[in-house]
């Protein structure tokens, strides 16, 4: 019996899951979205996505694909789009967009660039109302001196310094593309709103975080901006700033 590839784009609040790869003792969000497209197709589905976020980590443009059999009745793609959000309900987990795709496609190997953003906020009292959706650092961030030390990481390196140990990719060589710092009125007593946009064709594990780490150190005036270089350089974890948390970071989107 021939399927039919669907290549879809969700978006989730990663508090409470073990990120997106499925678990055997943890809830993932994949396990989430494969039961909710199992629960009203009644076929067995795996999913393959762009990529894997880490345990609270946010997606507004993840992309998944997936093949389905012929349903009972015909339905067009808005119809699948409902179907799995309604089996979604009780979770913090949505699907944006349903599109009928080429079998060639697959959603992590056609993938030719992602947008990351890390959200801070810079105030001295946490946040309140988006507690668990972003970083807070109550300390006043140097973002001039970040923004320096940001320009010694774009282009083509190794970036051993900024992987994970556990990282399983191949080789820690990698182009990032932009690298972008910008900031914004909180709220009305004087917090900011930090974004750190990172766009790349693939990341290592925990990179963003990392950087983002070291380049807290540089706000915080504890390092010079031409200290990245130098760790960067270093080739080395050990020579990097520390990881930052999981929930300041969002998958934005994924191009193909």
């Amino acid at each position: 019996m021939s399927t039919t590839r669907y290549k879809i784009t969700l978006e989730y609040n990663g508090q409470g899951y073990a990120g997106w790869q499925r678990q055997p003792n943890a809830l993932s969000v994949q396990q989430v979205v494969e039961e909710a497209i199992g629960g009203f197709s009644n076929q067995d589905v795996s999913i393959c996505a762009a990529g894997r976020t880490d345990a609270g980590v946010h997606a507004r443009g993840q992309v998944f694909h997936v093949d389905l059999e012929p349903f009972s009745k015909p339905m067009d793609e808005f119809a699948v789009l409902k179907a799995i959000n309604a089996y979604l309900r009780r979770h913090p987990v949505a699907i944006i967009d349903v599109q009928t795709i080429d079998e060639e496609f697959h959603a992590r190997f056609s993938a030719t660039n992602k947008l990351y953003a890390y959200r801070v906020i810079n105030r001295p009292g946490d946040p309140a109302i988006e507690s668990g959706s972003c970083c807070h650092i109550g300390k006043t961030l140097n973002i001039e001196a970040m923004r320096e030390g940001a320009k010694h990481l774009l282009g083509h390196h190794n970036f051993s310094t900024f992987r994970a140990s556990e990282c399983q990719a191949k080789s820690p060589m990698r182009t990032l593309d932009r690298l972008d710092i910008t900031e914004h009125p909180y709220d009305t007593c004087g917090g900011k709103e930090i974004i750190i946009e990172a766009e790349a064709r693939s990341f290592l594990h925990h990179q963003i975080r990392n950087i983002v780490g070291t380049l807290s150190l540089v706000g915080h005036e504890k390092w010079h901006p031409k200290d990245v270089k130098t760790a960067l350089e270093a080739k080395n974890r050990s020579a990097g700033g520390p990881t930052a948390p999981a929930e300041g970071l969002c998958l934005v989107r994924v191009d193909y």
